[in-house]
């Protein structure tokens, strides 16, 4: 199942780099050796809900750069490399608008920012220099803070959610293994 995965997305991204490729490349050459271990680029019960985890944290917290910190993050916690950095796609620039405003409204939210909101705070961002800035820097600092919390937030769900369905798939490999072995025992 993997297997057939990993080909239909190499067949549709031809200019996704292989392991080959990337061990020649000049800038990833003084962590080759680690980047490059077989450990981080399979699939296992561990590696899988990591690698989700790691992703989604990435996606959320980094607007720009997301697929190499979810990649070398992978790299001491032992996650899944490609899975870490596929799933850092979540936030692309067409879904982007979404996200910057459930960013916001979460961050809204939490902070309860109009409400808190007050006192000197108010009188400088009203005074005449922030004026104009105003709006900018309170709807920038409630929407940084919304996507702290959702890197987090989803991270967890992604982690449980992952491990969660890792089981459940390898739970129905071992259910129709069984089923086959039963029907090839010879009856007596």
């Amino acid at each position: 199942m993997l297997k057939r995965i990993s080909d239909w997305i190499g067949r549709r991204i031809p200019a996704m780099p292989t392991r080959d490729e990337m061990a020649r490349n000049r800038w990833l050459a003084p962590i080759a050796h680690r980047f490059l271990s077989p450990e981080l680029w399979r699939f296992t019960r561990r590696s899988v809900p990591r690698g989700v985890a790691l992703g989604m944290f990435a996606a959320f917290i980094v607007p720009v750069g997301q697929i190499f910190l979810a990649a070398f993050l992978a790299l001491p916690t032992r996650a899944n490399v490609p899975l870490s950095a596929l799933v850092t796609f979540i936030t692309n620039p067409f879904t982007l608008p979404f996200w910057l405003m459930v960013a916001n409204k979460v961050g809204s939210f939490v902070l309860k920012i109009d409400a808190a909101t007050g006192g000197t705070a108010h009188a400088e961002i009203a005074s005449g220099r922030w004026q104009d800035y105003g709006w900018f820097l309170k709807t920038a600092g409630v929407t940084a803070f919304g996507f702290g919390i959702m890197s987090i937030l989803c991270a967890v769900i992604g982690y449980v959610v992952s491990g969660f369905v890792w089981r459940q798939v390898v739970a129905r490999k071992w259910q129709r293994r069984g089923r086959r072995g039963a029907s090839l025992t010879p009856a007596e």
